[in-house]
């Protein structure tokens, strides 16, 4: 959950840079450092630890800069050390960075057949390599900025400096957030409006692909093709900034776009990069499970339903799960050697809690998914799995979900492993599969603009039901249960083999039908089940891939592609569609999207 700061400043930044990593102190960290210009060249000052053990760094080795940046780093490639804290520099680059670069091991390789030499173990040493071969070509820093990115694959957020260019922050952005500060003869750059709000109100967020180059008092900034763009400055009270909006007109839509990022780092929490690895601690003897029994309500009970195919799938494990709200008082049959999974948002929800110290007491093992990690169902349990994803202000879970969902995904994948299911060479396949994720779902949220279009429709109905096959039951769940919370249509989701079993009586010329259908193995009886719902006049709404639109029987009303992708992540990539619909159709109804009617974002009461 790293955070991001960069000044272009008139006075010496050491103590603001500081300042402003403290307040980015609540993203979660294990590293931190900071760099500057200094009579023409650039140092360093990093630390393992907290923002103190920087401190002290600074107090025996000041940094007299005027320009700087700084960064506090959740671990992902490589462990917590000095060596693995950023600033990292290659010759003349200096940078930091937020994220995930996939092809990192394939780009090292050929720095390293080129001659390059690397200090770390992270990912983000490879970008200043490739962006200081780039000015070795010759090339002005914004153009070798732009080659550079051009061979990431990933997602990222990058503060740069370049020795010789002396009043100049390059930054980029790609699937996590990056934002603009405008000063009086300075300027900012920040991972969110926290970081640079003790220094100005007044900033700008670059956009998707995004990349820029500050000087003092100003800020060029170029998209992802390299064309010179303008980006609206607004004005942002700082008490306002940590819950802040920014360009988005909800919250819900602002943390919709924040899965990416989300999902970025609650991967990384899970996996060892370098080794292909899961890393899911906390001592639980998965090999010794007869069973793990989740419980979780609303959106959380969906997510769990998802980890139940993943995890009986890959590791032959039983997985019941439940509703917090009914589990106790029907007296389930519960055995020690069994492991009791709660997940929760808030880590406060009254039913998940009754339910998680009913499974204590009958002597099983426990173990929290959660958000807040110092939330009392954090507290209580022998293991928490944090989701990682920030804040959550929208009342309806969105990337809490996906986030949830990508904790399971990793657990499935290390319990499959312990299980002796799936050998190394498996594991690291899965693993590198789980790592593309937060790219394909933000070419997921790219489809905004063809589900929009879809809304127009779907809010004009009465009743939508939502359809799945495996992996995609739970998400027709999630997608009905998206659309009635915010936009109070009436929808179900069910399992598209149900279809005969009765939900068919309710298909009419206008009732919207979702189909979840990726081109994978379900997808011949989804199309079976497509054709049924036509020929009752259904009106089909096809969330599918490019291979699925080809082979889609004609005669569906709308198609809406996702990008292809492997079964495993299916559900991560498709999450955001329905959560779009679900928005969108809200908006075009004047729902109040954030605070829908009778609804709390935290039930602490049964």
């Amino acid at each position: 959950m790293c955070g991001i700061i960069g000044i272009v400043g008139t006075q010496p930044v050491e103590a603001r840079l500081i300042e402003s990593l403290k307040r980015l102190e609540y993203r979660g960290y294990d590293s931190a450092g900071v760099a500057g210009v200094v009579d023409g060249r650039i140092e360093r000052r990093r630390a393992a630890g907290k923002i103190r053990a920087l401190e002290e760094v600074l107090a025996g080795e000041p940094l007299a800069a005027t320009v700087g940046i700084g960064h506090t780093r959740w671990a992902t490639h490589g462990a917590p050390s000095v060596r693995n804290a950023h600033p990292h520099t290659q010759g003349r680059v200096t940078l930091v960075h937020n994220g995930i670069i996939e092809n990192f091991l394939e780009l090292r390789e050929r720095l390293e057949a080129a001659g390059r030499t690397f200090e770390s173990d992270t990912d983000t040493e490879v970008i200043a390599a490739l962006l200081d071969s780039e000015l070795g070509m010759g090339k002005p820093p914004v153009e070798a900025l732009k080659a550079t990115l051009d061979q990431l694959a990933g997602a990222y957020a990058l503060a740069v400096l370049i020795a010789g260019e002396d009043a100049m922050i390059l930054g980029a952005r790609r699937g996590s957030p990056l934002v603009v500060g405008h000063g009086q003869g300075e300027m900012f750059l920040g991972s969110d409006a926290l970081a640079v709000g003790p220094f100005t109100q007044r900033v700008c967020y670059l956009e998707e692909g995004d990349f820029v180059a500050l000087s003092h008092g100003a800020a060029a900034i170029y998209d992802a093709d390299g064309r010179p763009v303008e980006r609206a400055v607004r004005t942002v009270p700082a008490s306002a900034a940590l819950v802040e909006k920014g360009n988005y007109r909800h919250f819900m839509e602002k943390e919709i776009h924040d899965q990416p990022e989300g999902c970025q780092r609650t991967i990384a929490a899970y996996v060892d990069t370098l080794t292909g690895r899961t890393d899911i601690s906390g001592g639980i003897d998965f090999a010794g499970l007869s069973r793990i029994q989740i419980v979780a309500c609303g959106t959380s009970y969906i997510a769990g339903l998802m980890g139940k195919y993943l995890i009986e799938q890959f590791a032959d494990l039983p997985v019941d799960v439940e509703i917090a709200s009914e589990f106790r008082y029907r007296h389930p049959a519960l055995r020690p050697d069994g492991l009791v999974v709660a997940m929760s948002q808030s880590g406060e929800t009254a039913d998940t809690l009754a339910a998680l110290r009913y499974c204590q007491g009958k002597g099983m093992k426990s173990a929290a998914v959660v958000n807040a990690t110092e939330s009392t169902m954090a507290r209580e349990v022998d293991v928490v799995w944090p989701i990682h994803c920030g804040p959550e202000i929208g009342v309806a879970s969105t990337k809490a979900f996906t986030a949830q969902v990508a904790v399971l995904t990793a657990l499935a994948i290390a319990a499959a492993r312990a299980r002796g299911k799936i050998d190394a060479a498996e594991e690291q396949r899965m693993v590198r599969l789980l790592l593309e994720a937060p790219r394909l779902v933000a070419e997921s949220i790219k489809l905004e603009d063809a589900v929009r279009a879809v809304a127009q429709e779907v809010s004009k109905a009465r009743d939508v039901l939502y359809l799945g096959r495996g992996p995609m039951y739970p998400l027709a769940l999630e997608g009905a249960l998206k659309l009635k919370e915010i936009s109070y249509i009436h929808a179900e989701g069910y399992a598209a083999g149900e279809l005969k079993h009765g939900p068919i009586a309710l298909v009419d010329e206008q009732t919207p039908i979702v189909i979840l259908a990726p081109f994978d193995s379900y997808f011949e009886k989804s199309a079976s089940n497509m054709n049924e719902v036509m020929a009752r006049g259904g009106q089909v709404v096809f969330i599918t891939d490019a291979d699925g639109e080809r082979h889609a029987p004609s005669g569906a009303r709308v198609v809406v592609t996702a990008p292809r992708c492997d079964p495993l992540v299916a559900p991560l990539v498709y999450a955001p569609p329905i959560q779009l619909l679900a928005y969108h159709v809200a908006v075009l109804k004047g729902a109040d999207v954030d605070q829908p009617r009778n609804l709390a974002k935290s039930v602490t009461v049964e």
